[in-house]
């Protein structure tokens, strides 16, 4: 079964590069990239679709990064999905408040794309 991969941010440009450096995993494995473009549509997906592993950037409109990984870590239906916060935000206090609301890994902007891929078969289990 392919794993789910949603990528949440505003920028147009982070999500493709993401889009792009992620597309690697369909080399090894079966993979499913999605993305949204805000929180509030983020979390919809999240609750529809069930994504295996989610990028979440913190600065959005509608919604930021750290509500919707609130929400989702106080859903038990949600509990399985695993959150990375990537984000521009890089100070120790958002990287603190963003792990104790339940995000896996808090990574900053820019990224390096082959930390993005090993974290991601990691926390994939792939």
């Amino acid at each position: 079964m392919a794993k789910k991969i949603l990528i949440v941010d505003d920028e147009v440009h982070i999500k493709m590069l993401l889009e792009q450096t992620l597309e690697e995993l369909e080399d090894e494995f079966e993979v499913d990239l999605y993305t949204a473009s805000d929180g509030e549509e983020g979390l919809e997906f999240i609750r529809g679709k069930r994504p295996d592993l989610v990028f979440l950037d913190i600065m959005m409109p509608k919604m930021n990064g750290y509500e919707v990984c609130r929400i989702i870590k106080d859903d038990p239906s949600l509990k399985d999905v695993k959150i990375i916060l990537l984000t521009a935000k890089g100070q120790e206090v958002d990287r603190k408040q963003g792990l104790e609301l339940g995000a896996m890994m808090y990574m900053t902007k820019p990224f390096d794309p082959d930390e993005i891929l090993r974290v991601s078969k990691e926390l994939l289990e792939l």
